[in-house]
């Protein structure tokens, strides 16, 4: 097995033999549990939130599915927010797949990063979690 395989801690990610599996199965993968070596944890207000980096989203998606593809569909601004809203597309056997979210920020941000590309990292995430990747962090039970 590769390296990667070992990164990700249990896969079933073997292509059918039309190169792409179905897209239930890609859920299926994406929705185990992300190890916890890869989950964060951030003060918001007095709860302490889990969450994963974009990047190693991206290597997720990478792993369970290949040729996976992310697009800014548009970018605004609406009282005094930068708001993104990105679509993240999926191949699998039965056609491509898609989902998209919205991201926002305080367009006068003085934290890390610019107001644009930390919407932007949030409505990829989200929209990843609506395939299932990380989708538990979100649950109540998770505060």
């Amino acid at each position: 097995m590769s390296t990667a395989v070992s990164r990700f801690e249990e896969i079933s990610a073997t292509p059918s033999h039309e190169g792409w599996r179905p897209i239930s199965a890609i859920v299926a993968d994406l929705s185990k549990p992300v190890a916890p070596r890869h989950v964060k944890q951030r003060r918001a207000g007095t709860s302490q939130v889990s969450y994963i980096e974009w990047h190693v989203a991206c290597n997720y998606l990478d792993h369970f599915a290949p040729g996976w593809g992310w697009e800014i569909v548009s970018i605004s601004s609406q009282d005094g927010l930068t708001v993104v809203h990105g679509a993240l597309s999926i191949p699998a056997s039965d056609g491509i797949v898609t989902r998209s979210a919205t991201g926002v920020e305080d367009s006068d941000s003085k934290g890390y990063g610019d107001p644009v590309s930390n919407a932007s990292a949030m409505a990829f995430k989200r929209a990843a979690a609506m395939f299932g990747l990380g989708r538990h962090l979100y649950s109540k039970s998770n505060d």
